[in-house]
């Protein structure tokens, strides 16, 4: 029963030290994901985008018309997927209503800096992607490849 009894002892042991040794590895990336993080809140570029999102929060007249042209566009197109005509009267107040939106100055800086953010993430990410992937901190030859990755599905 020693024997037993050490061995058991012996797995404890390892899968403490496994647990430790994965706490300590996820807390490495948490703490450089929070400086990634810090790093591109810091970006005076980030700043401005933050500006233009904020100036779009506070303006309640930008808010609706933003809210007026997203339940129009997703009126028109649950329409379209049920395989309803949109008729041209339909289409011409959505276009009205969507211009009027575009050419105010605040909520045109929001769709910017919402598009803009999103181009960061969506670099973040494929860095990410591309290092798990890679095993290794990819270059610009890794990106120009023409193809995300394996089993991605983009068929670029």
């Amino acid at each position: 029963m020693g024997g037993l009894a050490k061995a058991e002892s012996q797995a404890r042991d390892e899968q403490t030290i496994l647990e430790n040794m994965s706490t300590i590895t996820e807390d490495a990336i948490t703490q450089k994901t929070k400086e990634l993080c810090q790093a591109i809140v810091e970006q005076p570029e980030f700043q401005s985008l933050r500006q233009q999102v904020d100036a779009f929060l506070a303006n309640e007249a930008s808010k609706q018309q933003y809210q007026l042209v997203v339940e129009k566009g997703e009126a028109l197109q649950q329409k379209q997927q049920m395989g309803m005509p949109l008729s041209n009267d339909e289409i011409a107040e959505f276009e009205k209503h969507r211009a009027t939106l575009t050419s105010d100055p605040i909520a045109r800086g929001f769709l910017d800096a919402q598009q803009e953010m999103h181009k960061v993430q969506e670099s973040v990410g494929q860095y990410v992607s591309k290092t798990l992937e890679l095993g290794r901190v990819p270059n610009a030859d890794d990106f120009s490849s023409g193809s995300c990755g394996h089993g991605c599905g983009c068929h670029h």
